[in-house]
């Protein structure tokens, strides 16, 4: 079963945000058609410190503000983790800059180094400025970087929301997966990916899909070809992600299901607020 992610706080301070300051979806055209407009990103944050290892969420916001996305995936996410991004929750911190919705799913959650503080918890979440109709934070396989010896098992964060857009259920996933050179953990977390994706297709009728995330591996990787038996790679071919201030790779993806139509897909010039560019996909969405 999925592990349910603690959204409904965070959600309801995000959503008293959104109504103060009257945010709303960007892409408004479709209503009444047959297809929704949507714009959808993806964004490895490196915890809020940019290529000069600095910390600083203002710079962090301002460059998601300028893809003007309606859903964000993002990767390396902080929350009460530590010195590092400030003891912030930098989920909410972001969501609240932006006056989005925003549910968090951790990888890791750690007992507080202070008795009574908060949870210590990095993972990946999903900023909308539609509302958050249900969220979860599936297991996959994982390689723990908090184990000294770790071994393969099942682990959180893989995680994932139900959208409303425009009354057509769209289910957002974001994922990381294995950073190692042994693509054997990246075998099997898509394996685990394409098991949920499917179960959650299954379950809700009409339901599009999109994955956002960091992969760690180059389109043409092996251990990824089974992901496009159901999904499709958004681009764009020549695209290149990785580092942020000379990239040479792309390991970062906006992938689509049935139903989903990528219109055009970019990856903008932000050198400065990650380690990773973000890749911006707009999208259509068909009605069931």
């Amino acid at each position: 079963m999925p592990r349910r992610s603690r959204t409904v706080p965070r959600l309801a301070l995000c959503l008293a945000v959104s109504s103060l300051i009257g945010a709303a979806p960007a892409a408004a055209d479709g209503q009444h058609g047959r297809a929704v407009a949507l714009r959808v990103a993806t964004y490895n944050i490196h915890f809020g410190a940019g290529m000069d290892d600095v910390f600083d969420l203002d710079r962090q916001a301002a460059a998601l503000r300028a893809l003007h996305a309606d859903v964000i995936g993002l990767q390396e996410v902080d929350v009460h983790w530590g010195a590092r991004s400030r003891d912030l929750d930098v989920a909410r911190e972001l969501a609240d800059r932006l006056g989005m919705r925003v549910s968090f799913a951790p990888i890791y959650s750690l007992d507080p180094v202070t008795p009574g503080g908060p949870r210590r918890e990095f993972g990946v979440a999903v900023l909308s400025r539609y509302p958050i109709r249900s969220a979860a934070n599936h297991d996959i396989t994982r390689l723990s970087t908090q184990d000294p010896d770790p071994v393969p098992a099942p682990a959180p964060g893989f995680g994932e929301v139900t959208l409303r857009v425009r009354g057509v259920p769209v289910q957002v996933f974001v994922t990381h997966l294995d950073y190692r050179a042994d693509p054997s953990v990246r075998v099997a977390q898509v394996a685990d990916t394409r098991r949920v994706m499917a179960a959650e297709r299954a379950a809700v009728r009409g339901a599009r899909q999109v994955l956002l995330g960091d992969f760690n591996a180059t389109p043409d990787a092996a251990e990824l070809a089974p992901l496009w038996r159901e999904l499709r790679d958004a681009g764009p071919a020549g695209g290149v992600t990785f580092p942020a201030d000379a990239p040479v790779k792309r390991i970062d993806y906006v992938a689509v299901g049935r139903g989903v139509t990528v219109r055009s897909v970019r990856v903008p010039e932000e050198a400065a607020a990650s380690d990773h560019r973000p890749v911006v996909a707009d999208v259509t969405v068909r009605r069931p």
